[in-house]
């Protein structure tokens, strides 16, 4: 046991002498450092002072370059913004009570696509929808995406920009969730997706709108802590009809033998979803129509006269049935002088 403690504290006075030739280098180091101007230190990779100008590793990493993972060595680097778009941009999504399965399923699957999202608590349809604006407040979000839902089977979409606007009303259609659809596709969660935008986009003033509403709701920001370095699935965007037909693709890599005869491919992941643009307002979640289709029919006034079509067809009916009573009863078969003749109990 004496032997053992002996080793011991050899073991601990050895460690303790090179821990403190290690800091006396560094304390020179550091003050060869500090003594050097400032114009031939050069880039450091890191502005702590724990780090050493003369550690190997550190050079080897700042003369680095790793092509394909976004890594530049230190004043290299070029200020770049591929998505336009502002990297604290956060998008307030929140729904309102009453919504039912599939328009709930809806609202995560586009969580789970937009890494700068940010959920909130259903809303209650009691309040006003100025409401989300002051959500959107506390939160620190720029944008909102409100899902109204009414009557437990209509669903309209907000996106508004918080809190001057403006902001577009659409009617949700068509509807298909990623479980409901399991496609072959597959990407990763949060990872950077490329979108892609019908030319009729820019064909009118307020389509531009839609599309830059729905850039700046639908991209990720450059360089996002949540997002994935890559580009793995692609968000398209169709016009057709006077509505947005959105689709979300895949891109699908090929491998072994077919890398020299095939290219990349899209295989659809989901969710299917078609927006029809109602109005379009200048602030937010109201003040003045900028844009309305006059060709939008509201799903009431559509169950209305579909019962009213259900309720003629009933009538058609009985007046059928009357008109076959009458037509029997004005045709009626007169009777003969033999229909007595086979009776039962007769001579």
């Amino acid at each position: 046991a004496a032997a053992r403690g002996r080793s011991h504290d050899a073991r601990a006075m050895k460690n303790k002498k090179k821990r403190q030739e290690r800091a006396r280098a560094d304390e020179d180091a550091l003050a060869e450092l500090r003594a050097r101007p400032a114009s031939a230190l050069g880039d450091v990779a890191s502005d702590s002072e724990d780090e050493t100008v003369n550690d190997a590793h550190a050079k080897r990493r700042r003369a680095s370059v790793v092509p394909g993972t976004g890594y530049v060595p230190e004043g290299k680097a070029k200020s770049v913004d591929a998505s336009l778009v502002n990297k604290n941009e956060k998008t307030l999504v929140l729904t309102s009570r009453g919504a039912t399965s599939r328009y709930r399923h809806l609202m995560l699957d586009l969580l789970t696509l937009v890494p700068n999202a940010k959920k909130d608590a259903k809303l209650d349809t009691k309040n006003e929808r100025n409401v989300v604006v002051e959500a959107a407040d506390l939160r620190g979000c720029s944008s909102a995406m409100f899902f109204e839902c009414r009557k437990k089977q209509d669903c309209y979409m907000w996106l508004a920009k918080t809190p001057s606007g403006p902001s577009i009303k659409f009617h949700v259609e068509n509807v298909h969730t990623m479980a409901e659809l399991k496609m072959t596709g597959n990407h990763l969660k949060f990872s950077r997706p490329s979108l892609h935008f019908a030319p009729a986009f820019d064909e009118t003033a307020h389509r531009r709108l839609i599309k830059e509403a729905l850039i700046q709701t639908f991209a990720t920001p450059y360089r996002h802590f949540k997002s994935k370095p890559f580009y793995d699935h692609q968000m398209c965007f169709y016009w057709e009809d006077n509505r947005v037909w959105f689709r979300n693709y895949q891109v699908v890599h090929p491998a072994g033998k077919e890398v020299k005869t095939q290219g990349l491919t899209l295989s659809e992941t989901g969710p299917r979803l078609c927006l029809h643009p109602i109005k379009i307002f200048a602030g937010a979640f109201g003040g003045a129509v900028l844009f309305e289709d006059e060709t939008f029919v509201s799903p009431n006034a559509q169950r209305a006269e579909s019962k009213k079509r259900d309720v003629t067809k009933y009538q058609q009916k009985v007046q059928k049935k009357q008109a076959r009573k009458a037509h029997k009863h004005m045709n009626q078969l007169r009777g003969g002088e033999l229909d007595d003749l086979f009776r039962d109990g007769d001579d």
